[in-house]
């Protein structure tokens, strides 16, 4: 067993641009029913997490900012509480559940930080659950 058997492909992932906004943030997270989102920069490098969370901090320390005016933050300025760390498809399976254990799912990348795709904390638990032997 290795890190491709557990990877949900980019392709179908919902992600954002870092010339995304913070508008575009939360009708991607609404219409993919996501709590937290991948941001990758124009060539498709990971560059962080977004979460729900963050946005409402973000929402919360701005005086002014409302619904109307939220398509004038860009993602990139948003400051982020939690580090979501990425794993390479080649690391062994023990790093990818070191950080499946603190996170809800682990972005992917190749060896030059290319996004490939998530891994979610879920599908590592039904994997285990239906492979447990007593």
């Amino acid at each position: 067993m290795d890190i491709k058997s557990f990877l949900y492909p980019k392709n179908e992932v919902s992600y954002l641009m870092t010339s995304s906004n913070m508008k575009e943030a939360m009708d991607k997270l609404e219409e993919s029913h996501y709590t937290a989102i991948p941001i990758l920069d124009d060539n498709g490098l990971y560059f962080g997490t977004l979460s729900e969370g963050d946005l409402l901090w973000k929402l919360k320390a701005t005086p002014g900012l409302s619904f109307d005016t939220m398509h004038e933050i860009p993602v990139v300025s948003i400051k982020k509480r939690m580090k979501v760390e990425c794993v390479a498809i080649s690391a062994d399976l023990d790093d990818m559940l070191a950080l499946a254990a603190d996170q809800n799912f682990v972005p992917v990348v190749d060896a030059d930080r290319v996004f490939l795709g998530i891994i979610r904390r879920k599908d590592i638990i039904e994997y285990y659950t239906r492979n447990i032997v007593d």
